[in-house]
Protein backbone atom coordinates (compact mmCIF):
# COMPACT_ATOMS: atom_id res chain seq x y z
CA UNK A 1 0.00 0.00 0.00
CA UNK A 2 1.67 3.39 -1.02
CA UNK A 3 1.39 6.39 1.51
CA UNK A 4 -1.33 8.16 -0.35
CA UNK A 5 -3.67 5.50 0.05
CA UNK A 6 -2.46 4.32 3.82
CA UNK A 7 -3.42 8.24 4.52
CA UNK A 8 -6.69 7.92 3.19
CA UNK A 9 -7.91 4.83 5.08
CA UNK A 10 -6.47 5.96 8.27
CA UNK A 11 -8.65 9.02 8.05
CA UNK A 12 -11.89 6.99 6.71
CA UNK A 13 -11.04 4.64 9.60
CA UNK A 14 -10.63 7.52 12.13
CA UNK A 15 -13.59 9.36 10.86
CA UNK A 16 -15.82 6.60 10.22
CA UNK A 17 -15.18 4.13 12.72
CA UNK A 18 -14.45 1.25 10.48
CA UNK A 19 -12.71 -0.05 7.39
CA UNK A 20 -13.40 -2.38 4.72
CA UNK A 21 -10.39 -4.56 3.63
CA UNK A 22 -11.05 -6.01 -0.12
CA UNK A 23 -9.03 -9.28 -0.44
CA UNK A 24 -7.11 -9.51 2.83
CA UNK A 25 -7.97 -13.54 2.39
CA UNK A 26 -7.06 -15.25 -0.83
CA UNK A 27 -9.63 -17.75 -2.04
CA UNK A 28 -7.49 -20.46 -1.01
CA UNK A 29 -7.07 -19.68 2.33
CA UNK A 30 -10.95 -19.15 2.45
CA UNK A 31 -11.54 -22.27 1.59
CA UNK A 32 -9.00 -23.97 3.64
CA UNK A 33 -10.84 -22.47 6.34
CA UNK A 34 -14.46 -23.60 5.83
CA UNK A 35 -13.22 -27.01 5.17
CA UNK A 36 -11.67 -27.11 8.08
CA UNK A 37 -14.68 -25.64 10.20
CA UNK A 38 -16.88 -28.14 8.85
CA UNK A 39 -14.58 -30.77 9.68
CA UNK A 40 -14.68 -29.46 13.14
CA UNK A 41 -18.57 -29.80 13.29
CA UNK A 42 -19.36 -32.93 11.28
CA UNK A 43 -16.97 -33.90 14.69
CA UNK A 44 -18.65 -32.65 17.50
CA UNK A 45 -20.19 -34.23 20.32
CA UNK A 46 -22.24 -32.01 22.37
CA UNK A 47 -23.70 -33.15 25.39
CA UNK A 48 -27.40 -32.71 26.05
CA UNK A 49 -26.97 -29.76 28.83
CA UNK A 50 -24.81 -27.99 27.04
CA UNK A 51 -27.04 -27.03 24.18
CA UNK A 52 -26.72 -23.34 24.68
CA UNK A 53 -28.79 -21.03 22.11
CA UNK A 54 -27.06 -18.41 21.50
CA UNK A 55 -28.32 -14.48 21.55
CA UNK A 56 -27.27 -11.00 21.07
CA UNK A 57 -30.55 -9.99 23.27
CA UNK A 58 -29.32 -7.67 25.94
CA UNK A 59 -31.84 -9.51 28.79
CA UNK A 60 -31.30 -12.96 26.92
CA UNK A 61 -27.66 -12.33 27.38
CA UNK A 62 -27.88 -11.97 31.24
CA UNK A 63 -30.05 -14.87 31.69
CA UNK A 64 -28.26 -17.25 29.47
CA UNK A 65 -24.32 -15.55 29.56
CA UNK A 66 -24.16 -14.50 32.89
CA UNK A 67 -25.43 -18.03 34.86
CA UNK A 68 -24.67 -20.60 32.29
CA UNK A 69 -21.41 -21.82 33.08
CA UNK A 70 -20.56 -23.63 29.48
CA UNK A 71 -20.49 -20.10 28.01
CA UNK A 72 -18.74 -18.41 31.02
CA UNK A 73 -16.16 -21.08 31.03
CA UNK A 74 -15.37 -21.32 26.85
CA UNK A 75 -12.69 -18.60 26.54
CA UNK A 76 -9.79 -20.59 26.73
CA UNK A 77 -11.60 -23.81 24.63
CA UNK A 78 -13.64 -24.51 21.66
CA UNK A 79 -17.16 -24.74 22.13
CA UNK A 80 -20.44 -24.79 20.22
CA UNK A 81 -23.30 -21.98 20.50
CA UNK A 82 -26.45 -22.56 18.28
CA UNK A 83 -29.18 -20.72 16.83
CA UNK A 84 -33.33 -20.94 18.21
CA UNK A 85 -35.46 -23.68 16.87
CA UNK A 86 -32.79 -26.46 15.66
CA UNK A 87 -33.69 -29.34 18.35
CA UNK A 88 -36.89 -30.74 19.38
CA UNK A 89 -38.03 -31.02 23.15
CA UNK A 90 -35.75 -33.92 23.62
CA UNK A 91 -32.45 -32.20 22.91
CA UNK A 92 -32.17 -33.88 19.07
CA UNK A 93 -31.22 -32.02 15.63
CA UNK A 94 -33.69 -30.52 13.74
CA UNK A 95 -31.51 -29.95 11.11
CA UNK A 96 -28.51 -30.38 9.76
CA UNK A 97 -25.30 -30.17 12.36
CA UNK A 98 -24.05 -27.68 9.75
CA UNK A 99 -27.26 -25.06 9.67
CA UNK A 100 -27.10 -25.67 13.91
CA UNK A 101 -24.41 -23.51 15.01
CA UNK A 102 -24.71 -19.66 15.75
CA UNK A 103 -21.04 -19.21 16.24
CA UNK A 104 -18.08 -21.44 17.61
CA UNK A 105 -15.94 -19.69 20.54
CA UNK A 106 -14.18 -18.65 21.91
CA UNK A 107 -10.43 -19.83 21.31
CA UNK A 108 -9.44 -21.39 17.45
CA UNK A 109 -7.23 -18.80 17.70
CA UNK A 110 -5.09 -20.50 19.87
CA UNK A 111 -6.08 -24.58 19.12
CA UNK A 112 -6.54 -24.35 15.42
CA UNK A 113 -3.31 -23.89 13.07
CA UNK A 114 -5.59 -22.34 10.33
CA UNK A 115 -7.41 -20.00 12.46
CA UNK A 116 -4.08 -19.05 14.09
CA UNK A 117 -1.99 -18.60 11.16
CA UNK A 118 -4.52 -16.09 9.78
CA UNK A 119 -4.96 -14.28 13.50
CA UNK A 120 -1.11 -13.48 13.55
CA UNK A 121 -0.62 -13.27 9.96
CA UNK A 122 1.75 -10.50 8.88
CA UNK A 123 -1.29 -9.05 7.09
CA UNK A 124 -3.18 -8.56 10.09
CA UNK A 125 -0.10 -7.25 12.03
CA UNK A 126 0.43 -4.52 9.97
CA UNK A 127 -3.21 -3.21 10.16
CA UNK A 128 -1.95 -2.08 14.68
CA UNK A 129 0.74 -0.58 15.22
CA UNK A 130 3.94 -1.70 16.71
CA UNK A 131 2.93 -2.10 20.28
CA UNK A 132 2.50 -4.92 22.26
CA UNK A 133 -1.01 -6.13 21.21
CA UNK A 134 -3.47 -9.08 22.70
CA UNK A 135 -6.37 -10.34 21.10
CA UNK A 136 -9.86 -9.40 23.22
CA UNK A 137 -13.51 -10.00 22.99
CA UNK A 138 -15.94 -7.55 22.34
CA UNK A 139 -16.25 -4.30 24.25
CA UNK A 140 -20.48 -5.04 24.57
CA UNK A 141 -19.87 -7.72 27.09
CA UNK A 142 -16.24 -6.40 28.82
CA UNK A 143 -14.68 -3.69 30.17
CA UNK A 144 -11.04 -2.20 30.12
CA UNK A 145 -9.62 1.51 31.11
CA UNK A 146 -8.25 2.18 28.07
CA UNK A 147 -10.38 1.46 24.21
CA UNK A 148 -8.91 1.52 21.48
CA UNK A 149 -8.24 -1.28 18.94
CA UNK A 150 -10.50 -2.65 16.45
CA UNK A 151 -12.60 -5.83 15.70
CA UNK A 152 -12.16 -7.64 12.12
CA UNK A 153 -15.51 -8.85 10.94
CA UNK A 154 -15.72 -10.94 7.85
CA UNK A 155 -19.52 -11.19 6.46
CA UNK A 156 -22.78 -8.91 5.98
CA UNK A 157 -23.10 -6.61 8.39
CA UNK A 158 -24.70 -2.89 8.51
CA UNK A 159 -23.17 0.48 10.49
CA UNK A 160 -24.46 3.22 12.01
CA UNK A 161 -24.16 6.28 9.96
CA UNK A 162 -22.89 9.35 11.61
CA UNK A 163 -21.47 12.82 10.87
CA UNK A 164 -17.64 12.94 10.06
CA UNK A 165 -15.94 11.70 13.46
CA UNK A 166 -18.85 11.45 15.68
CA UNK A 167 -19.64 7.74 15.27
CA UNK A 168 -22.16 6.28 18.13
CA UNK A 169 -20.58 4.64 21.37
CA UNK A 170 -21.56 1.23 22.43
CA UNK A 171 -22.28 1.31 26.37
CA UNK A 172 -20.18 -0.57 28.92
CA UNK A 173 -22.55 -0.93 31.69
CA UNK A 174 -26.54 -0.89 31.55
CA UNK A 175 -28.92 -1.75 29.07
CA UNK A 176 -27.86 -1.57 25.45
CA UNK A 177 -29.41 2.19 23.92
CA UNK A 178 -31.41 1.61 20.56
CA UNK A 179 -30.72 3.05 17.63
CA UNK A 180 -33.39 4.04 15.09
CA UNK A 181 -33.06 1.56 11.91
CA UNK A 182 -32.68 4.37 9.48
CA UNK A 183 -28.91 5.17 10.86
CA UNK A 184 -27.79 1.83 9.63
CA UNK A 185 -26.25 1.85 6.56
CA UNK A 186 -25.37 -1.97 4.02
CA UNK A 187 -21.47 -2.46 4.66
CA UNK A 188 -20.96 -5.31 1.96
CA UNK A 189 -17.89 -7.54 1.94
CA UNK A 190 -16.79 -9.87 -0.64
CA UNK A 191 -14.90 -13.33 -0.29
CA UNK A 192 -11.58 -12.79 1.05
CA UNK A 193 -12.42 -9.44 2.42
CA UNK A 194 -12.50 -8.36 5.94
CA UNK A 195 -14.48 -5.38 8.34
CA UNK A 196 -11.89 -3.57 10.51
CA UNK A 197 -14.40 -2.22 12.85
CA UNK A 198 -13.68 0.40 16.10
CA UNK A 199 -14.45 -1.77 19.49
CA UNK A 200 -16.62 1.23 20.44
CA UNK A 201 -18.83 1.27 16.71
CA UNK A 202 -22.56 0.42 16.77
CA UNK A 203 -22.87 -2.42 14.26
CA UNK A 204 -24.74 -4.99 13.60
CA UNK A 205 -25.57 -8.62 11.18
CA UNK A 206 -29.23 -8.94 10.37
CA UNK A 207 -31.03 -12.99 10.10
CA UNK A 208 -30.20 -14.55 7.18
CA UNK A 209 -32.82 -14.99 5.29
CA UNK A 210 -31.02 -16.73 2.29
CA UNK A 211 -30.31 -20.45 1.83
CA UNK A 212 -27.15 -20.02 1.84
CA UNK A 213 -24.74 -19.88 5.25
CA UNK A 214 -22.69 -16.97 6.09
CA UNK A 215 -19.68 -17.99 7.03
CA UNK A 216 -17.47 -15.60 9.19
CA UNK A 217 -14.39 -15.54 11.44
CA UNK A 218 -13.95 -12.78 13.98
CA UNK A 219 -11.66 -11.83 16.42
CA UNK A 220 -10.88 -9.14 18.35
CA UNK A 221 -7.78 -6.75 19.49
CA UNK A 222 -6.74 -4.92 22.40
CA UNK A 223 -3.89 -2.61 23.72
CA UNK A 224 -1.69 -4.22 26.59
CA UNK A 225 0.17 -1.55 27.40
CA UNK A 226 -1.30 0.87 30.04
CA UNK A 227 -4.27 -1.27 29.89
CA UNK A 228 -6.43 -2.38 32.81
CA UNK A 229 -8.25 -5.92 32.10
CA UNK A 230 -11.36 -5.75 34.45
CA UNK A 231 -11.63 -9.05 36.69
CA UNK A 232 -15.41 -8.37 36.36
CA UNK A 233 -15.39 -9.16 32.93
CA UNK A 234 -16.94 -12.60 31.88
CA UNK A 235 -14.04 -13.79 29.93
CA UNK A 236 -10.55 -13.64 31.50
CA UNK A 237 -6.85 -15.20 30.59
CA UNK A 238 -6.46 -18.85 32.17
CA UNK A 239 -3.13 -20.16 32.82
CA UNK A 240 -3.72 -22.80 30.05
CA UNK A 241 -4.78 -19.83 27.77
CA UNK A 242 -3.15 -16.38 28.63
CA UNK A 243 -4.23 -13.36 26.19
CA UNK A 244 -1.57 -14.05 23.07
CA UNK A 245 0.57 -11.55 22.11
CA UNK A 246 -0.36 -10.58 18.54
CA UNK A 247 2.75 -10.52 17.73
CA UNK A 248 3.70 -13.93 18.44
Amino acid sequence: IDVCTHNVVVVQYRDEGYLVLDGLLSPEECDALRDRMSEITEQMDVPEHCRTQFSTDHDEQLKKQGNADYFITSGDKIRFFFEKGVFDDKGEFIVPKEHSLNKIGHALHAYEPLFKAVTHSPKVQVMTEPSCKQMRPQFTFVYMEVRSLPELWRGELQMVRTPKGTFPLTDFIGREKIHDDKLFIPVPVKKGGAVLIHGEVVHRSAANTSDASRHVYTFHIMESQNTIWSPENWLQPTEELPFPSLYT
